[in-house]
């Protein structure tokens, strides 16, 4: 009879101990699972494929390689903000300004927008050794250069007691205001930050398509 009651505990734990045997097999397959599915670069990625026996399979062909850059096509990185006061004025040589001269003084608030066009990058500015890519990008350029309309205002206009307004300052006063802020943001060195901004956005892209080491500049 006690041998009968020691075999019906011992059943019984093994019962117990079945599920939760069963639920950790279950558990350890789905960590291996995410794991096998997560390990895609590096050493784990090559531990994982050592264990599950696959193999990363990628087009690193150059021709598809340089199309995946191009299609970043005109990649804008960086935007320059600049608030600016900017002065244009006529004058006579002969008569003195209060009687023709004509002088305004515009507020402005313009914009430069720089960036890398890389329509422009060339199979021969990319070298493709397995899993290691170099890539020359091609030189940083300021794409826009503009006003904001709603933020630019005349401060002040003064004109001589002989002549009306020039109804064409105030114009060429905005354009030498584009021109003076574009010189601004590129003496700040809105094309260098261009250059780095595009360069990591190129190599986060390599990266994604699998490759180890990347060399972008």
């Amino acid at each position: 009879m006690a041998a009968a009651d020691r075999y019906g505990v011992d059943y019984r734990r093994r019962r117990s101990r079945f599920p939760a045997l069963l639920l950790g097999i279950l558990l350890g397959l789905i960590g291996f699972g995410v794991f096998a599915h997560q390990a895609r670069t590096g050493m784990w990625s090559r531990v994982a494929d050592i264990v599950t026996g696959r193999r990363l399979t990628l087009d690193t062909s150059l021709p598809t390689v340089v199309n995946k850059i191009q299609r970043l096509e005109r990649l804008e990185t960086v935007t320059y903000s600049l608030d600016k006061i900017v002065e244009g004025e006529r004058q006579s040589a002969i008569l003195p300004n209060f009687l023709v001269g004509d002088k305004l003084l515009l507020v402005v608030q313009g914009q430069v927008i720089a960036g890398v066009d890389l329509r422009q990058l060339k199979r021969s500015d990319v070298h493709i050794d397995g899993r290691s890519i170099q890539v020359h990008l091609p030189p940083a350029e300021v794409f826009v250069t503009s006003l904001d309309n709603t933020r630019t205002r005349v401060y002040s206009r003064t004109t001589g007691l002989l002549v009306p307004e020039d109804p064409n300052l105030e114009s060429e006063v905005r354009a030498k205001a584009q021109q003076q802020i574009q010189q601004a943001a590129v003496a700040d060195g809105i094309l260098a930050k261009a250059g780095k901004n595009a360069s990591a956005t190129v190599t986060s892209l390599l990266q994604g398509l699998g490759f180890q080491t990347v060399t972008v500049d």
